[in-house]
């Protein structure tokens, strides 16, 4: 049975800054010794280990960027705090995460980290192929993302018995092509941190397949094994 909102929401990150309605954002600015010269602020909901945020959270901790954490309730505060970020520029559509990086406000998660793969130099595959792998991958990633969202509260059979299954079908064929453990192969690309997240979140939902396929095990395996995930998810399992 999929677990209720109200349970999806008891699981809270630690160090995090937890906002029923924002104060007035002001520009920040911090100097450190990461890959990126200012601190990074990364805005989501106060989801747990839930939702497209936590790709990109991910992601910054595995790339061992400085970055704070601002997290809003996802409670009836939720429409105003929404029309705030609106108002305050923040974030042009209300939705979140929201990233600020040298001055500039990221929005989606998936161009999120297209952009911050790209400053790395790393992440997003080496050749013209191999980036087109990664964004295709991705896009199937996006489209199973869209209905598991629309699925919480009451997954459907459809989504159960039809969506999921093809989708992790079509994400392990091309893992298995890899030979793994990640998309390509060795080198971790930013699709796998969203690939493992929706394994992850499948879970948490009660939504995963029975058996999941060999390739993305191995994937599953390996992104548990990365020192700065492991960290992590002990941290809030």
């Amino acid at each position: 049975m999929l677990a209720s909102s109200s349970q999806l929401l008891q699981v809270t990150t630690p160090f995090s800054t937890v906002l029923h309605f924002p104060t007035p954002i002001l520009p920040r600015h911090w100097s450190n010794n990461s890959p990126m010269s200012e601190t990074v602020v990364y805005h989501y909901l106060d989801l747990g280990r839930l939702g497209r945020g936590e790709v990109v959270n991910l992601f910054l901790r595995d790339a061992g960027l400085d970055f704070k954490t601002v997290r809003y309730a996802y409670d009836s505060t939720w429409p105003a705090t929404k029309e705030k970020l609106r108002e305050q520029g923040l974030s042009p559509t209300g939705l979140l995460p929201i990233i600020e990086y040298k001055g500039t406000k990221l929005s989606q998660h998936i161009p999120i980290l297209r952009y911050l793969s790209r400053e790395l130099g790393g992440y997003d595959g080496e050749t013209s192929y191999e980036k087109y792998i990664v964004d295709q991958a991705a896009d199937l990633y996006i489209d199973w993302r869209a209905a598991w969202v629309a699925s919480l509260g009451d997954a459907s059979d459809d989504y159960k018995n039809k969506i999921v299954p093809q989708y992790y079908a079509l994400v392990a064929k091309y893992y298995a092509e890899s030979k793994g453990p990640y998309l390509l192969g060795d080198k971790i690309s930013y699709t796998d941190f969203a690939v493992f997240q929706s394994i992850d979140n499948e879970r948490r939902t009660e939504t995963l397949p029975d058996n999941l396929p060999e390739s993305l095990q191995k994937l599953v395996d390996a992104m548990n094994e990365r020192p700065k995930i492991a960290a992590f998810i002990r941290e809030t399992a």
